[in-house]
């Protein structure tokens, strides 16, 4: 239950809805159960009772005879308006009947319209605070995960919580309220019949419990296996073109038939489960309306402790009693199933963010004279990719970072932008330790090229716009311009407004970049981060583009991550890296005279 109380925090925002809806069950409960009641003088009438004809208005005399006195005092009023005529009785019966429903489904509504705003309400701000939280989340948290089971518990388990957990916020008041008022009405009919109905109901109630106990764990392997082939189907669409390339498509079907399978049998046996609680509830009750029968018609019949017209309303009023009794055994079935689903989504919000910016984190707003990494360590696992790292940058310089790859040096990007935190040391700009920093505005101090050019499914000018909103088009154009861009976005069918596909497919591989390092043109940022930046760029385009990032990183504070090592040789220090470890640095023309390892690597490119 603690995951549902979690959930029902979220409807704090929306209790003017809560209140409606539960004013309305209220009207709702009561009028079910009084038009069961308003039988009894219809009863009367069809069955030539005497009492039906009282002429004397009957006065109250406690509680003991409150049921006589409501008989007395609904015949004393047929009788007046109906003036000893049995059919205008009847009429008037059938009239009160009529208009006890109507309020009652006019009641049964309110509480619906109400519980829509509440529920989906609900279910808004939990997506959105699931959706904040994942965002929020470091780097090294979907290291682990898989995307398709976040994606799953986004979309497929709050839709789940949504038809099973949040259900049960319609049931709270109402089913509850129905069987307080029709069970108040039975006891006071005959209070010896009710007594013997609740003999029954804790055994039902223990039948139905029990069937119900393994509906939690089915659930919870139905909606792992469902983000497991989500999964694969977010792998398979984001590799489709290595999948057809090397003739894989046999083995993702495959591995794809194999999850499903998984998730027919489960699914299979949790619907089962759970079809076999409406069946079993209505069956006990049916038992229970049987025994009552036989006792409640030998009170009629054998001791005449209860009138005809009486013992048929008061069987209509327990036949009543199953509809909520269902609805409230249902809704323990989806607390159950829900509750699989609330738990994986508990599980995204409360995990903790080692990056959280500090209660009193710096803004800081410029950047003044240099970058210093002191004696960095740093490992994804456990083996460390950095081995006690120390650089200083000076501002206005470039340092370029070059090695074979797995020395290190994308790793020193990550950690500049604290996508991930070192282990050991101390990370400076102007001698402030970027984790004393507020994390957005040590990111608006970093311009980043990405070796993998990470577009968005939106146009030429949306993507170039995620770091400066409100850039006019002109300058737009003229961050493409220096990227060497412009070339082939001004041909583009809606120019700079045109939409380039999903994760920019309908560009090549060299154009993709080109607009990636454009938006951090525009940007405009005094660090800059290039990891690769040309390295998808053809010849002609990466001499182009090398140009326009040379002028850019005039005068500005950068670091570039190179394989091509034709493209640094105007870096102030070339740092050449191995194994986490700095083993040379200079200039491009000192190293090639020492003939050591970047020497080595400037002839392995020059053969190849």
């Amino acid at each position: 239950m603690s995951h549902f109380t979690n959930i029902l925090r979220y409807a704090k925002p929306y209790k003017l809805y809560a209140f409606g809806h539960i004013i309305s069950n209220v009207f709702y409960a009561l009028f079910g159960a009084l038009s069961f009641v308003a039988l009894i003088p219809m009863l009367d009438v069809l069955f030539g009772n005497n009492k039906a004809k009282i002429v004397i208005k009957p006065v109250y005399s406690g509680i003991s005879n409150l049921k006589d006195f409501y008989k007395d005092y609904l015949s004393f009023q047929v009788n007046q308006y109906a003036d000893n005529d049995a059919s205008k009785a009847l009429s008037l019966v059938v009239i009160l009947i009529i208009v006890l429903f109507f309020l009652k489904n006019i009641s049964g509504y309110l509480a619906n319209y109400f519980m829509v705003f509440l529920r989906n309400g609900v279910v808004r701000d939990l997506r959105n605070d699931l959706y904040k939280k994942t965002v929020d989340l470091p780097l090294s948290y979907f290291s682990e995960k898989r995307k398709g089971d976040i994606m799953a518990r986004i979309s497929t388990d709050i839709m789940e919580l949504q038809y099973s957990f949040l259900s049960v916020l319609e049931l709270i008041v109402r089913e509850p309220l129905s069987i307080i008022f029709t069970v108040t009405i039975m006891l006071i009919i005959s209070p010896k019949l009710t007594l013997f109905v609740f003999i029954f109901i804790p055994i039902t109630g223990l039948i139905i419990s029990r069937i119900g106990k393994s509906l939690k764990r089915k659930s919870d392997r139905v909606q792992n296996e469902q983000g497991t082939f989500l999964s694969i189907l977010e792998e398979t669409l984001g590799g489709l073109r290595v999948i057809k390339g090397f003739n894989a498509e046999n083995k993702f079907n495959n591995k794809f038939q194999e999850s499903t399978s998984r998730f027919y049998h489960f699914s299979n046996k949790l619907l089962n489960r759970q079809n076999l609680a409406s069946p079993t509830s209505e069956f006990l009750g049916i038992t229970v309306i049987s025994i009552l029968l036989w006792y409640g018609g030998r009170m009629v019949l054998v001791d005449g402790s209860l009138d005809g017209s009486s013992f048929i309303a008061y069987m209509g009023l327990a036949y009543n009693i199953l509809i909520p009794a269902k609805a409230i055994s249902r809704a323990s079935y989806n607390i159950k199933k829900g509750g699989a689903a609330a738990e994986r989504i508990q599980e995204i919000i409360d995990t903790g963010n080692p990056l959280k910016d500090k209660k009193d984190a710096i803004k800081k707003q410029g950047f003044d004279s240099d970058v210093v990494f002191k004696n960095i360590s740093f490992k994804y696992d456990k083996e460390y990719v950095l081995k006690d790292f120390s650089l200083t940058i000076p501002k206005g310089k470039t340092i370029a970072l070059v090695g074979q790859s797995g020395s290190g040096k994308s790793t020193i990007a990550n950690l500049i932008t604290r996508f991930y935190d070192v282990n050991k040391g101390d990370i400076t700009i102007d001698g402030l330790d970027i984790r004393d920093l507020t994390i957005h505005s040590l990111r608006n101090l970093l311009g980043i090229v990405t070796q993998d050019a990470i577009l968005f499914n939106d146009s030429v000018k949306n993507n170039l716009l995620l770091g400066v909103e409100n850039a006019t088009d002109n300058q737009v154009i003229d961050a493409l311009k220096i990227a060497n861009a412009w070339e082939f976005v001004k041909d583009l069918p809606q120019g700079i407004d045109s939409n380039i596909g999903d994760s920019g497919n309908k560009l090549s591989g060299g154009q993709k970049q080109r607009l990636s390092i454009a938006r951090a043109v525009l940007k405009n940022p005094p660090i800059m981060i290039l990891d690769e930046a040309t390295s998808a760029l053809d010849t002609e385009s990466e001499q182009l583009v090398q140009k326009a990032l040379e002028k850019m990183m005039e005068n500005r504070t950068s670091i570039v991550i190179a394989h091509r090592l034709s493209t640094i040789k105007k870096a102030d220090k070339i740092i050449v890296m191995q194994n986490g470890n700095i083993v040379e640095q200079g200039h491009h023309d000192d190293l090639l005279a020492k003939e050591g390892i970047y020497y080595k690597l400037v002839n392995m490119q020059s053969l190849s």
